[in-house]
């Protein structure tokens, strides 16, 4: 075994995220639980595969026209009992690629069609993981332009989202005033100091 840990079990059968249990060891050597949760299953874990294949992608996407806007989704959100703003995401489903996802899951949740910017560094595509203290799922950005109307027509009756196509003065009001996620926060951060004409010189490397 680690020294790390003695052993981890899956704590409950559920169909789309498990809380699994490590026996984890302080430095001391004493022995504690630790709990995480993941949408694998217990023999694709990554705590035992060490992958880095992403489990979904969020989208930075910006006005074709211009590129003086960006899509947001102002979503609600159970654990937080309230609305956030964020940036559209989703999973990737199996035998899709994370742009594949990309273009669906923009089409579903905002009814905007996507067009993936592919210049730039791949390195800024990369998986990179998220709330690693509490789980083990990674996942891709997909940088792109939007073009269309907004229409909800295709989200599921689950899901409770307002589209919002915001300049960089509504962006300063949501960063200042509004619950925001991290990735969503970051990214309008970056957005506010893009120019609009070269709205991807960032991935220039």
């Amino acid at each position: 075994m680690s020294e790390k840990y003695d052993g981890i079990r899956q704590q409950t059968q559920n169909s789309y995220l498990n809380l699994y249990e490590i026996n984890a060891k302080s430095r001391s050597g004493a022995h504690f639980p630790y709990y995480f949760a993941s949408r694998n299953d217990m023999e694709h874990i990554k705590h035992k595969t060490h992958s880095m294949e992403p489990e979904g992608m969020a989208i930075y996407a910006v006005c074709e026209q211009g590129a003086d806007k960006i899509v947001l989704l102002r979503q609600y959100r159970y654990p937080l009992n309230d609305y956030i703003y964020e940036l559209p995401a989703g999973l990737v489903e199996p035998n899709e690629s994370v742009n594949e996802a990309a273009v669906r899951e923009m089409k579903e949740e905002t009814g905007l069609d996507l067009t993936v910017y592919e210049g730039g560094e791949m390195y800024y595509r990369r998986p990179f993981f998220l709330a690693q203290g509490l789980t083990d799922e990674s996942g891709c950005m997909v940088f792109g332009t939007f073009t269309g109307q907004i229409s909800s027509e295709r989200q599921e009756d689950s899901e409770d989202i307002e589209v919002v196509l915001a300049d960089k003065e509504e962006a300063r009001r949501i960063l200042k005033t509004e619950r925001v996620s991290m990735r969503a926060a970051c990214f309008l951060m970056q957005f506010l100091k893009a120019d609009v004409k070269e709205a991807f010189a960032f991935l220039e490397g």
